[in-house]
């Protein structure tokens, strides 16, 4: 884009940050560190050992300080970021290999480290979950630092931008986001990025909008280009007209106010108006996270994802540490209720460095993950279910298993549960000996069987995400066909209606956890279908019981009867948008 051409440009990327800005482009360009290669002396190779634990010291006296400057700015939820990056760099595993193949090849210890680094950037770049995903984005960002400490070489960083801007990269690490100059950073955008990425949390603490995900924009952008950035939307429009940018100054005014309203509502019962309460619920990623889910007024968790204990480390979390994780959350909570969901780990998921957990597969959501790894692990298995029961005893918890295909892998799953409560009978710990006990589902197999499965527990959770991706067999993962992926499909909307009274049939309630629950222009076909609790990440509860507050629950249950009764997939999400335009108004 030739930045003397004022030709108005609008780009659509994925909104992170709410908000818009305008003002001229700081295009902030990283270029790729060049790590030489050669090899080392062998009377040397004690002093190149020594040299790289010399860079890693340096490394976390940098992040340590990073860490302690974020908290003293942001506040502590923002500064547990730089946690992942301190964890990183007390990886035995990435640090014993790059020593290993030092001592095996001889050559320079940034290129081991550069190799088995690289390594580890792409097994966690192929995890498709979004939120996972994101650790290779930690690892690279330790390592960046980490080569440029053992070659010598200085950092440019966001904190020398001095001027009012908008910055616009490739992508920006956790470290650059640290850096970045409140008072002059306007906005944020990058050519990829995701909602979760750690750049994002820190634009959302900092209040300035961001978008991510627009693909080249940095190779068609110059330094000083003007550019307007739409946070909701998640667009950015290069060269705006006098036009676009008085329409958007009465769009501000009005996002601004309808804000204000959905940040109210929040304080308020979440029941419709003719009376009717529908449970909210938060899915939480770690206990760091407790703040936020209280903060949005969440009746409990929903959703308590327990991977993070496991990803975020080179060894496996024990029994005590596991714990401690779970009754932060239970405590924090009570006397509401805490569901935690069992490993789901394998496949797109994998563990790096842990003997006879890694398995990396041709297709990873088909293959050895979730239940089936920890049925094929009883120990490991066992070992979480008693750290669990032992958090019941410090609120009201419900535990529920994943990626269930049936009764046989659901009844292994509680005799395995039965003989952790019995070893923990006998080691005289208390645990709540009612504890109900869940099953997901998000595999077509458990859609179909929900009676079968009943006898067996004593709620369900739907998983929305896998279970669109196995029913219409697609990978949302793939842009290809990402289209596709349609939440209002008919076979989508007649398997949740499917699963709901096949359980209310046996009287176990039914929630949603996935994406589905968190979207206002959704939930109300989900209520209509009669699902009992929706379960969502804490910034989207506002909408939704904003929503909630403005409609009648006879209204969602005939919006989901004419849905059932429709065959096009865009005519129901038509009908389900124009359902929410005419209860809620943000002007």
């Amino acid at each position: 884009m030739d930045p003397r051409q004022k030709t108005e440009t609008t780009v659509q990327g994925i909104s992170a940050s709410n908000g818009i800005a305008y003002g001229e482009i700081f295009l902030y360009l990283q270029t790729d560190l060049e790590v030489p290669i050669y090899q080392v002396d062998a009377s040397k190779r004690i002093e190149e050992i020594a040299r790289f634990d010399q860079g890693l010291v340096t490394t976390r006296q940098q992040i340590t300080k990073i860490k302690n400057e974020v908290e003293q700015n942001l506040g502590p939820d923002e500064a547990r970021i730089f946690d992942a990056h301190l964890m990183v760099l007390e990886d035995q595993a990435l640090i014993g290999e790059t020593i290993r193949e030092f001592e095996a090849t001889g050559v320079n210890i940034e290129t081991c480290f550069n190799n088995v680094s690289q390594r580890y950037v792409k097994a966690f770049d192929e995890i498709n979950d979004e939120y996972l995903r994101e650790r290779a984005g930690d690892i690279r960002d330790v390592a960046q630092r980490v080569l440029r400490n053992l070659l010598g070489q200085a950092a440019h960083h966001l904190g020398e931008l001095a001027e009012k801007r908008v910055v616009v990269a490739n992508d920006i690490t956790p470290s650059d986001a640290a850096g970045i100059n409140r008072s002059a950073a306007l906005a944020i955008v990058t050519d990829v990025g995701s909602k979760t990425s750690h750049a994002v949390i820190v634009a959302r603490s900092l209040k300035i909008p961001a978008v991510v995900g627009v693909r080249d924009l940095t190779t068609r952008v110059s330094s000083g280009d003007r550019v307007l950035v739409d946070g909701y939307e998640g667009v950015v429009i290069v060269n705006p007209t006098e036009q676009t940018l008085f329409r958007y100054g009465r769009i501000q005014t009005e996002k601004k106010t309808f804000e204000s309203r959905l940040q109210a509502a929040s304080r308020l019962p979440s029941e419709t108006l003719d009376g009717v309460h529908v449970v909210l619920l938060a899915n939480l990623e770690k206990v760091e996270e407790n703040s936020s889910g209280r903060d949005s007024q969440a009746e409990g968790v929903g959703l308590f994802r327990t991977e993070y204990l496991y990803l975020n480390s080179s060894r496996l979390p024990g029994e005590d540490e596991q714990f401690a994780s779970y009754r932060a959350v239970v405590a924090a909570f009570a006397p509401n209720p805490v569901v935690i969901r069992t490993l789901d780990l394998g496949g797109d998921k994998p563990l790096e460095g842990v003997p006879g957990l890694t398995h990396h597969e041709t297709n990873p959501f088909l293959g050895f993950r979730a239940i089936r790894l920890c049925l094929e692990h009883p120990e490991l298995f066992k070992e979480q279910l008693r750290a669990i029961l032992r958090a019941s005893a410090f609120g009201r918890v419900r535990m529920m298993y994943p990626m269930i295909s049936g009764v046989d892998e659901l009844a292994r799953a509680n005799a395995i549960l039965e003989e952790a409560k019995e070893e923990l009978r006998k080691r005289k710990v208390e645990f709540d000996e009612k504890m109900e006990v869940g099953s997901m589902i998000e595999i077509p197999s458990a859609a179909a069987t929900v009676d079968l499965l009943a006898r067996h527990c004593q709620f369900f959770s739907i998983g929305t995400n896998d279970l669109i991706q196995y029913l219409l067999a697609i990978d949302r993962g793939n842009d290809r066909i990402a289209h596709l992926y349609e939440p209002t499909h008919p076979a989508v909307l007649r398997t949740i209606k499917s699963v709901v009274d096949d359980a209310h049939r046996r009287h176990l309630p039914v929630a949603v956890c996935g994406e589905m629950a968190g979207d206002p222009i959704f939930a109300p076909l989900l209520l209509g279908l009669g699902i009992d609790e929706l379960s969502m990440a804490p910034p989207s509860l506002p909408a939704v019981k904003y929503l909630i507050r403005a409609m009648k629950m006879s209204d969602a249950k005939k919006l989901a009867a004419d849905a059932l009764t429709m065959s096009d997939p865009k005519e129901i999400y038509a009908m389900a948008e124009a359902f929410y335009a005419t209860r809620v108004k943000v002007d």
